[in-house]
């Protein structure tokens, strides 16, 4: 027997194999011809090494199973993170306009219309026995808009303790006004005392209360607004996306090399989408965050300030009419005035001050200067009202009378410089949260559609992946 060659003989069946050095039955050289166990013909063994080769991560088929798979988690993670994102901005402007923001109006209404109440009330016994009746229905309209601000805030989930301290005062208050008028119109004295108490209970309680409640409630915009337009989640998800991308173009280089196919059309499509994903995030994110922030440097921040100035005016305005209603000189309140007085300003980082800084660039910044201004002339004519009340006004004949000082807050110089302030107040409030509204609704439009638009695009993204993948695998069947 040659060594390169051997005959072989079972049952009568002969190969002859070249090379070989062991000898093989006619059995075994079946299996050897067929490439499979015995009883395999040789096509179902090719069907078998066939099958065993797409499933062989080294393999073609095996690598782009692979890739399919993890291109697949990778995706659905990155559309989880990104709509977990998107939820997060909506919902933060959504809470700003939808819930903080109307709740921060609610009490900052709140504080305006008690201290505008109290002072009113103030001006109703000051003119005499029987007040203007322009005088007596703004009063009623401010605690009518207070006690609806309090009714509005429970409804919006407001602190209850502050609610409830607000609403039993509320009825205190307005039962001590009421004997005030009533006395004051019998020309009883006592009305004067029962003022002084109703005056005591706004500016001791039922005021800090309400600027607490505001306190609270603003910086619960502030928060809704900074989830909103907070930069961490956005770039982390942007940065994501980008990865994802680069994961997919690698993907798409790998498949040419193999089968030097230039483009996968699920790939493509799957890349395409989630740029579009992308793209609109960041717009989203970019469109919604400025209008928040203008929100905020145009609206909440410029109208704190001011509404923090207006009630130091008429807390200040309050206090000049009780002084005069005590006819007694200078006393407690007008002391309280000058508290308010300096409090208000002009000088630098006074109330009128800061309010004018903040309005800057706002829709009430003109408002806001104007009133700096008028400040100062509104303290020049008290000063002539506490001169002819005290009887040393060297201008006047007599040195002043008391009625003449009167007669200057209820409807002279001194009451018109304050109607002046007071109005150019208002109006910086009125159009400062006007702007407010708009640009925080704008920044929540902004976010409108983005998370189902997200959690769709993922999905497209994951069916652009499978049917790409699965033509290049459907070619090694």
């Amino acid at each position: 027997m040659s060594a390169n060659k051997e005959r072989l003989e079972d049952g009568g069946n002969v190969a002859v194999l070249e090379d070989a050095s062991v000898r093989l039955t006619g059995a075994g050289m079946a299996q050897v011809l067929a490439g499979s166990r015995p009883g395999k013909s040789p096509i179902a063994g090719w069907q078998e090494d066939s099958r065993r080769t797409r499933w062989d991560r080294a393999s073609t088929p095996g690598r782009l199973r692979e890739m399919l798979a993890w291109l697949v988690i990778a995706t659905l993670a990155w559309g989880g993170f990104a709509t977990f994102t998107a939820s997060q901005q909506s919902s933060g402007a959504g809470t700003v306009v939808n819930a903080s923001e109307p709740l921060a109006y609610d009490a900052l209404q709140l504080w305006q219309s008690l201290s505008d109440a109290n002072d009113e009330a103030s001006a109703a016994v000051l003119v005499g026995s029987l007040p203007p009746q322009a005088i007596v229905s703004r009063y009623q309209n401010d605690l009518a808009i207070a006690r609806r601000d309090v009714v509005d805030a429970a409804r919006r989930g407001g602190p209850q303790g502050d609610l409830d301290v607000l609403s039993t005062g509320l009825n205190s208050y307005s039962d001590e006004v009421s004997r005030a008028l009533a006395n004051n119109l019998l020309g009883y004295p006592v009305g004067a005392a029962y003022l002084r108490q109703a005056s005591i209970l706004m500016t001791g309680q039922l005021l800090p209360v309400a600027h607490d409640l505001y306190t609270i409630e603003d910086a619960r915009v502030t928060s809704a607004s900074a989830q909103a337009t907070g930069l961490p989640l956005i770039v982390v998800t942007v940065v994501a996306g980008l990865a994802l991308g680069i994961a997919y173009w690698l993907c798409g280089r790998w498949i040419y090399r193999r089968t030097h196919r230039v483009f996968n059309g699920g790939l493509l499509l799957g890349g395409a989408v989630g740029a579009v994903a992308i793209l609109w995030l960041a717009g989203a994110f970019l469109s919604g965050r400025s209008d928040l922030l203008a929100a905020q440097a145009q609206g909440s921040t410029p109208v704190t300030a001011l509404a923090s100035a207006d009630i130091a005016v008429l807390k200040a305005h309050s206090y000049e009419a009780l002084t005069l209603i005590n006819n007694s000189g200078d006393d407690s309140n007008e002391a309280d005035f000058q508290v308010e007085r300096k409090a208000l300003g002009p000088a630098p980082g006074s109330l009128l001050t800061v309010a004018q800084r903040d309005a800057a660039g706002s829709p009430g910044a003109t408002s806001a200067t104007a009133a700096l201004t008028a400040a100062p002339a509104w303290f020049a004519r008290h000063q002539v009202v506490r001169a002819d009340d005290n009887g040393d006004n060297p201008a006047v004949a007599g040195g002043g009378t008391h009625q003449e000082a009167v007669t200057l807050v209820v409807n002279g110089a001194s009451g018109e410089a304050f109607q002046a302030l007071s109005a150019d107040l208002s109006d910086a409030l009125t159009a400062d949260n006007a702007a407010f509204a708009s640009h925080a609704r704008a920044g929540q439009g902004a976010f409108t559609g983005l998370e189902p638009g997200v959690i769709v695009a993922t999905l497209a993204m994951v069916a652009a992946l499978a049917w790409g993948l699965s033509r290049r695998l459907a070619e090694y069947r």
